[in-house]
């Protein structure tokens, strides 16, 4: 069966069959052809524990399980779409609220920042209003995922470093690790400053999506 088809770029095409269920944003379906329906999920393929941590939290995303046979268009608020295609040898890292459709055969987690920052991932969360967690894709499927103007891949390898705006940051995946970095100087103190005096450095072996804008969806 086809995969996810971009019909613009906010504006993406799945099929559903046999085999091929996804899970999809809540209020994310634009229009449907063929006998589908869609079930309100409190999991998402996460699990009870991490669905109810992540609810406590205040940081989940209502969710749909998509079923049957035919194919849906999903988009939101106008929102860019990337999809992103995973084959089983790393994870990917989005936030909740970014996740517009994904494959059921996706195993999905919930990390805690500090897994991957230590406190600096909390602190993080806190400045950037990304929360304390974020979801764990991995296994062989497709993701796409909403961003604000679009997004750019960008390689991340043990001797280059990447450096990201936490606001613009999308989503990472591979070994990288994540730590808030400040860039305080003169010009900072005596309010002269560029205005970027947070940013994500992100560092290991990977990919990181940053997003075409610094507004937070």
């Amino acid at each position: 069966m086809p995969g996810y088809e971009a019909i613009n770029s906010k504006m993406l095409q799945v099929p559903i069959g046999p085999g091929q269920e996804v899970y999809s944003k809540r209020g994310a379906m634009l229009a449907y052809t063929g006998n589908v329906a869609f079930a309100p999920t409190a999991t998402a393929g996460q699990g009870i524990g991490g669905a109810l941590g992540r609810a406590m939290a205040g940081e989940h995303s209502a969710m749909m399980h998509v079923t049957g046979h035919g194919s849906v268009m999903f988009g939101h608020a106008g929102l860019e779409v990337q999809v992103i295609d995973l084959s089983g040898g790393d994870s990917l890292f989005v936030e909740a609220d970014r996740l517009l459709v994904h494959d059921t055969s996706l195993q999905v987690g919930t990390m805690f920042m500090g897994e991957q920052g230590g406190m600096r991932g909390v602190v993080r969360g806190a400045v950037t209003g990304q929360g304390l967690f974020t979801s764990q894709l991995s296994g062989q499927g497709s993701v796409a995922v909403l961003s604000d103007g679009g997004v750019i891949e960008l390689p991340i390898n043990p001797q280059r470093p990447v450096h990201v705006d936490p606001q613009a940051y999308v989503a990472h995946r591979g070994q990288l690790q994540n730590k808030l970095t400040t860039a305080v100087g003169l010009r900072d103190l005596i309010g002269r400053g560029s205005g970027e005096a947070f940013q994500l450095e992100l560092s290991g072996t990977g990919v990181v999506y940053v997003q075409a804008s610094e507004r937070k969806i």
